[in-house]
């Protein structure tokens, strides 16, 4: 089943790699969209794709990657719009 996701990830979560993380796993899993760092230093993302493999990325999500401190992540579920094509880093 196709879905989308829009997250917010809260915590220590930007200069510790984890939107490049996010990208590559995104990208390995057929997911489209997009992440990028929000300036009150939470990274945000939307992810298109079968919703198995989303539920993988927001695992990941949850931990990030090495040094990074997740204390939040919240997740809003929407219908699957094919919006995207790839996924990418916004700046």
């Amino acid at each position: 089943m196709e879905a989308r996701a829009h997250l917010l990830i809260g915590g220590l979560v930007q200069g510790v790699l984890f939107r490049k993380r996010i990208m590559e796993l995104a990208r390995s899993k057929s997911i489209n969209g997009w992440v990028r760092n929000l300036h009150d230093g939470r990274v945000e993302a939307v992810a298109e794709g079968e919703k198995d493999n989303i539920d993988a990325l927001i695992q990941f999500c949850k931990v990030g990657p090495p040094g990074a401190k997740v204390r939040s992540v919240d997740i809003e579920w929407s219908e699957f719009k094919s919006e995207f094509r790839g996924f990418k880093i916004l700046h």
